[in-house]
């Protein structure tokens, strides 16, 4: 706590007025798949501890705290109140303007908003941090930070389940001005978990696998509130009484917390009822600031439920500041997959295992946030500083770095095997598996150049995977939508590369392939993807990791061997056999396409250059290397002029070799793209490359809907579509635009990279997509697919760019 003025808020966040709605937001594309609303905040939690998110109107509404669960959910309960007196008058608010919907607590009053232009406030954010200003209703200067401690490079804090808000009060009246803060959070102990321990899979109307997920939401018995203090710190631990068993996922405790100091008084209630009217916290509250120092550790019995409050008053003389810090933590150390599948979380490597450190956590909160906060700042001030890049471009760049924190993440603790534990993200809220492979070839540069060892643990993973078979049998969900009877398909083959790392009612990491939409096993691109981006993450993260290329090796190997089974023709390049068999899963491919041909052709240039680190540095069977080496020339020479001859046009390459499409495929240059960001020979001649490119950007971007919403994934050359009914091709996908725009900047094209960029980041963050961001936008206004996992391909453009 100091008595120093806020430091100031970085120009180039997010903001908007608090609790200012949206005329017309982006609605969800098919009924089935998850929209929430446009009220998402920044979250707020270390990667795979967990989070929580709290929106722009001030209420705490998402509850990831389950890993790979999604629960959106106003808590009033859990809540910041403010109470102000000049000494002749006085006021208290509930720092959120939704009250509740069923008028629990109407003895508080939240937070106005005025008509017209007089706003109340505004929210700003710029992750890992984001900053409440409130304006027109107190007399005092009131700002609210809130961050938790993420910065590139770090592999122990960045786990942390905590979040702070920093409070920072000035007074620029000419009297004094008498404030009180209260935290009141709701006793969540034993909610999030599945109560279904062993829920049926079954298949949604979009052909996707899907679960059914009910946490154990107000089931509260039990759980009871404590006061805790040292010389410096108070705070009230949340906890529940303890079984003879053994601690279960959504065990444990969590902590409000605050700092002591002399100018401040503290009172607190360990034991209010937060479905009542709140009149037991908001009676003294309002009156004069103070609480009744209720104390009273009684558990909670059947269908009751506990609220905690603490809550500091202090006095600020006309031009004084003072800055007050509140934490709230949690230690929920267990997630669990299918029944009886349990990972102890990462953060529990610094702190014990026993689901008793959210006062330890929030401790070390109190003591360390100024050196936090200095470290992110640290982190992303060379970022901000650059003049060679718009703001709006640096507010994404960062913003979009939400996933890490709420999307499903999971981040184990540390073992033999996994060093620094295994990491993983899900493909999107809709599509509950983890890592998709096709998806992550874009989505994951922002992994890979701020946290390189997680990046690598992830690629791990996958090669461990790809020895591995599953023959249990399904139905393919595609099928389904296109009302055709199914093949059924197994699970995984060995030697395949599979599409994801599993989903949370499984094993991650260990049962892969969950997805059941296509049949992944006879994808086209994710060896080669695979493949890609082994070799990057060893050239990005400085070219020394030799141990991390011979780790997948052997998996390269298989997997390459795979997928030229699939070259019937013997032309050296495998064929997309007519069903959708890549990323764009809806979108039928025949013959040699572009798409997966040039990732094919990029792999094996990557699979050479693998086995010449490798001889180099004497890692492996020198005779098998050197003959794998001569495998791969022998089919890159034949390839490389096939994929030439049967799709370039004269202008740019075709959609693939046998559907007799005139479409411009967006993606269409992956394999070049990646090739030139490896530093590996060009798969196509250069001028080639350019004018596809340039005709993508004319006919997918700038004749596309006259520029407004984004490239779409593909068209004619005069923009039209080819199939007015189709679903991939006439969408904009987010991460794909960004990769585009990379590749643009990579060709000598920033200028229209840039502006590319824009229109999706502005369709996105002005129309109540931020902080969801999905995979596809259209140009009637409807999303799919939020929290999507390639959106992160933002930072491909600043990797790019650098």
């Amino acid at each position: 706590m100091t008595n120093q003025l806020s430091p100031e808020i970085p120009f180039c966040t997010w903001s908007r007025p608090i609790g200012l709605g949206w005329d017309k937001p982006y609605t969800v594309r098919y009924a089935s798949n998850i929209d929430d609303g446009p009220w998402h905040g920044m979250p707020l939690g270390g990667f795979g501890a967990g989070c929580i998110g709290r929106s722009s109107r001030g209420d705490f509404n998402l509850w990831h705290i389950d890993g790979g669960e999604h629960t959106f959910k106003n808590v009033p309960a859990c809540q910041f109140s403010v109470f102000e007196s000049n000494g002749t008058s006085s006021q208290a608010y509930a720092l959120s303007t939704q009250a509740p919907d069923d008028r629990t607590l109407k003895a508080w009053q939240w937070y106005p908003t005025f008509p017209g232009t007089e706003g109340t406030g505004n929210y700003h954010a710029l992750y890992p941090r984001s900053w409440f200003v409130y304006e027109n209703v107190f007399q005092a200067q009131l700002t609210c930070e809130q961050f938790s401690p993420i910065w590139a490079g770090n592999y122990q804090e960045t786990s942390y389940p905590v979040a702070i808000f920093l409070w920072n009060a000035h007074n620029s009246t000419d009297a004094p001005i008498t404030l009180s803060i209260i935290l009141t959070w709701q006793n969540m102990v034993g909610w999030f978990t599945n109560a279904l321990k062993s829920p049926q899979v079954q298949v949604r109307d979009d052909g996707s696998p899907v679960y059914e997920y009910q946490p154990r939401w107000g089931e509260s018995q039990g759980n009871y509130n404590q006061i805790v203090e040292n010389t410096q710190q108070f705070g009230c631990v949340l906890d529940r009484v303890g079984s003879n068993e053994l601690l279960q996922e959504g065990d444990g405790t969590w902590c409000i917390a605050t700092v002591k100091h002399p100018q401040v008084e503290i009172f607190h209630h360990s034991r209010w009822n937060p479905e009542g009217t709140g009149e037991e916290i908001w009676q003294s509250f309002a009156k004069d600031g103070s609480l009744p120092n209720y104390l009273d550790p009684t558990p909670a019995t059947e269908n009751t439920q506990l609220g905690a409050a603490i809550a500091i008053r202090f006095t600020l003389q006309p031009g004084e500041t003072l800055e007050i810090p509140f934490v709230v933590a949690w230690d929920l150390p267990i997630t669990e997959f299918a029944a009886g599948v349990n990972y102890y979380r990462r953060y529990t490597d610094f702190f014990s295992k026993s689901g008793n450190n959210a006062w330890a956590i929030a401790s070390t909160a109190l003591q360390e946030y100024q050196t936090w906060r200095s470290q992110i700042q640290t982190w992303q001030q060379p970022i901000l500083g650059r003049e060679d890049l718009p703001d709006w471009f640096k507010m994404a760049l960062f913003n979009e770095l939400y996933d890490l924190t709420s999307g499903g993440t999971l981040w184990s603790a540390a073992s033999e095997l996994d060093p620094i534990g295994q990491f993983a993200v899900l493909e999107c809220l809709d599509y509950r598996w983890y890592e998709s492979l096709d998806v992550r070839l874009y989505g994951s540069f922002a992994l890979l150049m701020l946290f390189p060892e997680l990046e690598k643990s992830v690629m791990r993973a996958f090669a461990r995977a790809i020895p591995q078979g599953d023959h249990t049998p399904r139905i393919i969900g595609y099928y389904m939508t296109i009302k055709a009877e199914s093949p059924i398909a197994v699970r995984k083959v060995a030697g395949a590369t599979p599409h994801d790392l599993g989903a949370p009612n499984e094993h991650v990491w260990e049962k892969t392939n969950y997805t059941s939409y296509q049949d992944c096993n006879l994808w086209k691109d994710l060896g080669s993807d695979f493949v890609l981006q082994v070799y990057r993450d060893f050239l990005l993260t400085g070219a020394d990791d030799v141990e991390f290329l011979a780790d997948c090796w052997n998996a390269i190997v298989q997997t390459l061997d795979y997928l030229k089974t699939f070259d019937l023709d013997g032309d050296g390049i495998p064929e997309n056999s007519g069903a959708p068999d890549q990323t764009f899963d809806d979108w039928r491919l025949q013959g040699v396409s572009a798409y997966c041909g040039g990732l094919w052709l990029a792999a094996l240039e990557a699979a050479i250059a693998i086995s010449e680190v490798l001889l180099t540095h004497r890692r492996g069977n020198a005779e098998e290397l050197a003959l794998q080496k001569s495998i791969y020339e022998a089919w890159l020479e034949q390839s490389r002029p096939i994929y030439d001859q049967k799709l370039w046009n004269g202008q740019y390459y075709k959609l693939d070799s046998e559907s007799g499409s005139d479409v411009v495929m967006a993606d269409q240059l992956c394999g070049q793209f990646y090739a030139r960001l490896l530093d590996l020979p060009d798969i196509v001649p250069r001028d080639r490359a350019f004018s596809a490119l340039k005709t993508v950007y004319d006919a997918c971007f700038l004749k596309f809907c006259k520029g407004e919403f984004g490239a779409a994934n593909g068209v004619r050359p005069d923009g039209s579509p080819e199939n007015p009914k189709a679903t991939h091709p006439l969408e904009v996908w987010t991460g794909i635009n960004f990769g585009l725009a990379a590749f643009l900047v990579q060709m000598g094209m920033k200028d229209e990279a840039l502006r590319l960029t824009q229109a999706v980041v502005e369709q996105i963050y002005d129309n109540g997509l931020q902080f969801r961001t999905p995979e596809a936008i259209t140009a009637s206004g409807t999303f799919r697919a939020s929290t999507y996992l390639r959106a992160m391909a933002i930072w491909g453009i600043y990797l790019v760019i650098n």
